[in-house]
């Protein structure tokens, strides 16, 4: 009896449907011009800007007092959650080019390109692809995460709790 009902719930996770892999990790944006660090903080995905060919201020930043603050740093994707189909995440993404915030959505085309999709009134959209990086961020131009102490935290360190706790604060305001 016991073997039938483990053969039993062999047979139902065999055939349930398997979940769409998180597109957490580092991407280098189509033009090559930036690193996206995607991570899950607590259930939604956020990316914020890691590396840059050449570094930025938010200059089209809607709010005058954030238009000095480097592009370095900023979250691009916004709060991304699961849809219905398990393979998309929808939520927003910021365009620092232009200032503009749009809904979007970013699904796993496979392990190392990412197709992200933003869209303006809901039908017109627009996307491109990222690819996975694999080496770390040139340490040049990356910057050192902080500790909760304000003194940079040990090298080697995975950021993700400061990102986490970084955008959390943002969500609260405007982008």
């Amino acid at each position: 009896m016991r073997f039938s009902i483990l053969v039993g719930s062999a047979i139902i996770f065999a055939t349930s449907p398997v979940l769409a892999a998180e597109p957490t990790g580092e991407w280098l944006v189509e033009n090559g011009a930036a690193h996206i660090r995607i991570e899950n903080c607590g259930g939604a995905l956020w990316g914020v800007t890691s590396w840059e060919k050449v570094p930025g201020k938010d200059t089209e930043n809607p709010d005058p007092t954030k238009r000095n603050r480097p592009t370095l740093g900023i979250p691009i994707l916004i709060d991304m959650k699961p849809a219905a189909d398990g393979v998309r995440w929808d939520g927003q993404v910021y365009n620092a080019e232009n200032g503009k915030t749009y809904t979007a959505n970013i699904t796993l085309k496979d392990p190392n390109t990412l197709r992200i999709q933003g869209c303006v009134l809901g039908f017109l959209c627009g996307g491109e692809n990222w690819t996975r990086v694999q080496a770390a961020v040139p340490q040049a131009t990356a910057r050192q995460p902080k500790g909760k102490d304000g003194k940079n935290a040990p090298k080697g360190k995975t950021a993700v709790s400061e990102i986490c706790s970084h955008v959390a604060n943002l969500a609260r305001a405007t982008h």
